[in-house]
């Protein structure tokens, strides 16, 4: 765990002051609200000064470099900054105070504790930027109180500078998003037109701090990155540029997962082209354009399902 070193040099104690004074005028992503998370106002992310923990325990369905055995330690927080309109976990993105137990620094620390007691491979943060200066402070306990698992930076891609700056050598995975390449898309199913800029943006600086995703001998997650990118109905121009953009900005060894397991859901129904699953056509061809541009290290854990249905 690379956190270690930042707070025995005293520095981790010097991202949490800074990260907690960007709460008074919250601009922890691209949303920049600028509410006063500390006198307990909330912005699009319904979440004050406690962060909100909807669930946690060993999870089995990621990726299998972080799954290994005996699964990855994840902690899904409530409340979200990008808000999908097909979001398969709407209930929990939406926040508020039915989306999650509030959790002050000891109780995150200790869930952080648990997991590792209970043999997990990794802490894996899910839909973590709105809650940064929350998660540094639980770190800090429990560092002191034994841990040294890596830590997963589970997120949307849609990711402020300043935050990813605050958590330098403090997260060892990184596993973003990248979900739109038109700013008109964004827009119309996230409500975020700055998106696309920002995600490749934030990818640029991940990898740069953390490199090609690295395991050890067991094939287990130690370091790096691992994109993920959802398919979407009737946007594989967008794939391509996406795909294209991984392959010539970051490396053609970076982790990619093209998933395939999109569904209507949440308020997709809105929008006539997103009321269909994705095919196994669409699958097939969105590898076979990931393999024409180098990319080598691709996660397929839909090929088989997704390939029964080719003849649609």
């Amino acid at each position: 765990m690379h956190a270690i070193k930042l707070h025995t040099s005293g520095e981790l104690g010097r991202r949490i002051e800074i990260a907690r004074r960007l709460l008074r005028r919250c601009i922890l992503c691209p949303r920049r609200c600028r509410v006063n998370r500390l006198a307990g106002e909330t912005g699009l992310c319904a979440t004050g000064i406690r962060a909100r923990v909807a669930s946690h325990g060993p999870h089995f369905g990621e990726e299998q470099p972080l799954v290994g055995t005996r699964g990855s330690g994840t902690i899904f927080m409530a409340g979200c900054t990008l808000h999908c309109c097909f979001c398969q976990n709407d209930d929990i993105s939406r926040g508020g105070d039915d989306a999650g137990q509030e959790v002050d620094p000891g109780d995150l620390a200790a869930i952080m504790l648990e997991l590792q007691a209970m043999g997990c491979h990794n802490i894996n943060l899910v839909t973590p930027s709105h809650v940064v200066p929350q998660i540094l402070a639980a770190l800090l306990l429990a560092i002191e109180g034994g841990l040294d698992l890596p830590l997963v930076y589970n997120c949307s891609g849609y990711e402020s500078t300043a935050t990813l700056a605050l958590l330098d050598g403090v997260i060892d995975i990184y596993m973003p998003d990248f979900k739109f390449w038109h700013p008109e898309t964004a827009a119309r199913y996230a409500g975020a037109p700055d998106y696309p800029e920002r995600a490749r943006e934030a990818l640029v600086r991940m990898h740069r701090q953390v490199g090609d995703l690295a395991v050890d001998s067991h094939g287990y997650a130690r370091s790096g990155l691992l994109v993920r990118h959802l398919l979407m109905p009737e946007m594989i121009k967008e794939t391509r540029k996406i795909l294209h953009f991984i392959a010539t900005r970051l490396s053609t060894t970076t982790y990619v997962n093209i998933m395939g397991q999109y569904h209507p859901c949440a308020r997709a129904d809105q929008f006539e082209e997103l009321r269909r699953t994705i095919t196994g056509t669409e699958y097939r061809q969105a590898l076979e354009m990931a393999r024409a541009m180098g990319l080598t290290r691709l996660d397929q854990p839909d090929l088989f399902r997704l390939l029964q249905r080719l003849h649609r």
